[in-house]
């Protein structure tokens, strides 16, 4: 569990730097967008027949990083339509 949390900061970072533009999230939504990114990834690298969704491999790293650069980018856009409403 400790490994998965340390995967999904490392996999929300990595993201957050691929994520062009200044990011307003905290830590800890990167923190939660790079687990979910982690268990998306996993799931579809299972799903093509390349191990368990909680084995570190290449495939599944490669698409949690893309998962949680997406979600970032969803996440962002949302924020900024937030922030766009209250002024």
């Amino acid at each position: 569990m400790i490994g998965f949390l340390i995967a999904g900061l490392i996999i929300g970072a990595l993201a957050r730097l691929i994520t062009p533009g200044k990011q307003h999230l905290s830590i800890l939504a990167t923190l939660l967008l790079g687990l979910v990114g982690s268990l998306i990834g996993g799931t579809i690298a299972w799903a093509l027949g390349t191990g368990s969704i909680w084995e570190l491999n290449v495939l599944g790293f490669v698409l949690a990083v893309i998962a949680a650069v997406l979600l970032i980018g969803v996440a962002e856009g949302i924020a900024a339509s937030r922030r766009r409403s209250v002024h």
